[in-house]
């Protein structure tokens, strides 16, 4: 039995050095990757990617949960999730949670993305639907998927202002040695970062970067500024994978058919139902 204990322990200290090692040498080819080029020199970033993960959940740490329609049951329910968010949490103002409780228990009713309404930067990156990035010298085109949304990134135009605030906001781009770093602001305060009633207001900052570490992967990275919600800038992290399926390419989803019901039905000349529809989005506004 003693032998055998000590062959176990043996084992078991022989594999978590084997792991560490190659966690090491995995972080190390990561750091160390330097991407394939375009014409202009600057890292190839082209292809189409998606995030895997519960982010789009909940960008914090959280546990199984309900789904928000009971009549979902399993196939509704909310999987645990370790979460995005650099430290853990949100740092949100002391006065701004009672809106985040809000929006939390009323997820169905207020949330934009129920209403196909384009989900903004950064919840546009880890949706569970995949994304295309074109390059070229003077902008970088992002397609994605979720509501056919799209935004254009203008690199090397630092002073370009945005004419209006927008839903997916307005991007200016640089690279900074293998990393596409890109400023985003401009958004309309309607966005949420994920289906869990994580907000934000107008004044919200996003700065994000884009590093590939293989082939295969891009490092996201988006660091979140908004004073008027909360307390210090805060980042979220997380990998993104390149689709190499046979034939791979953007499909349509069109959302708004999919609620024109569910928001104007009650407009409808013989409608018989409550006559309610949707509430008006950001009621306490």
């Amino acid at each position: 039995m003693r032998n055998r204990l000590n062959l176990r322990d043996t084992m078991t200290g022989a594999t978590a050095v084997v792991a560490f090692v190659v966690l090491f040498l995995t972080a190390a080819t990561a750091q160390n990757y330097r991407a394939p080029r375009t014409a202009d020199n600057r890292p190839d970033l082209n292809g189409i990617w998606q995030a895997v993960g519960s982010a789009h959940y909940d960008i914090e740490g959280h546990a199984a949960d309900f789904s928000p329609s009971l009549e979902m049951g399993a196939l509704g329910g909310v999987p645990g999730g370790l979460g995005v968010v650099v430290g853990g949490e949100i740092p949100y103002k002391q006065e701004a949670m009672a809106q985040r409780q809000a929006n939390r228990e009323n997820q169905l009713l207020y949330d934009p993305a129920v209403r196909c309404y384009m989900p903004g930067i950064p919840r546009a990156t880890y949706q569970p639907f995949p994304f295309q990035i074109v390059q070229t010298p003077e902008y970088i085109l992002f397609a994605y998927e979720f509501a056919s949304a799209s935004r254009i990134v203008y690199m090397n135009r630092p002073d370009f202002e945005a004419p209006a605030d927008a839903w997916m906001g307005h991007s200016r781009g640089r690279w900074d040695g293998e990393t596409l770093v890109i400023d985003v602001t401009s958004q309309v305060p309607e966005t949420w970062f994920d289906r869990s009633g994580n907000y934000h207001s107008n004044s919200i900052r996003v700065e994000e970067r884009y590093t590939a570490t293989s082939e295969y992967h891009l490092q996201y990275e988006a660091t979140i500024t908004d004073p008027e919600i909360f307390e210090r800038p805060w980042t979220i992290r997380l990998p993104l994978y390149r689709r190499i399926d046979e034939n791979m390419q953007l499909l349509e989803y069109k959302c708004v058919e999919f609620v024109e019901e569910l928001m104007y039905g009650h407009l409808r000349k013989g409608y018989e139902g409550d006559r309610t529809g949707l509430p008006p989005l950001w009621p306490n506004r």
